[in-house]
């Protein structure tokens, strides 16, 4: 596996070995010790889950003020642009994003530590998304960043307006968000 950091070092982009032949291709898409060895990635994960999407959808910015989630992202099928933003209050990064493009094609994944706001746009019809989370969802604790507050700036590879759910239209800028306790 190859690491490499983004805009923000603690977000970080992983590329699995992939072996292919003339039959398709394998690889690993989890692997406990490579990643505490390769990525420094030592929390356990609880929790699986996959969405679908078509072109255009805009999921996020969620993230949880208790029980804050650690996510390990990949695409399966179709291509995002991944965003994850610092909503950590003391952090040298704190209001900034990173971002990267995850596709079926380039079979990278994306680390989003614990204290992130997560979200992502749908490149193509039919994009499955998987991730693995370090703590359990907890609607009671989830909160929503404006997708498009003007003080993150994110640069969202749109083409028209994009379709979010009305949870997500009703996000709240970061300068008056919940923060993570």
């Amino acid at each position: 596996m190859r690491v490499e950091r983004t805009a923000i070092p603690d977000v970080l982009v992983i590329e699995p070995k992939v072996f292919g032949d003339q039959r398709g291709f394998f690889l690993e898409s989890y692997n406990r010790r490579a990643l505490e060895r390769e990525a420094g990635i030592k929390l356990e994960f609880v929790q699986d889950n996959h969405s679908g999407s078509a072109k255009g959808v805009l999921r996020g910015l969620h993230y949880q003020v208790r029980q804050t989630q650690g996510k390990l992202v990949r695409v399966i099928a179709g291509a995002i642009f991944d965003v994850a933003v610092d909503i950590r209050r003391n952090s040298p990064t704190f209001g900034k994003w990173a971002s990267v493009e995850l596709s079926a094609d380039n079979r990278r994944m994306v680390w989003i530590p614990p204290g992130f706001a997560h979200g992502f746009l749908s490149l193509s019809d039919g994009t499955e998304v998987l991730y693995k989370a370090t703590d359990y969802y907890a609607p009671e604790h989830e909160r929503c960043l404006l997708w498009n507050d003007a003080d993150i700036a994110i640069d969202w590879p749109l083409h028209g307006a994009p379709l979010v759910s009305e949870k997500d239209a009703l996000g709240v800028p970061l300068k008056s968000a919940e923060p993570l306790t």
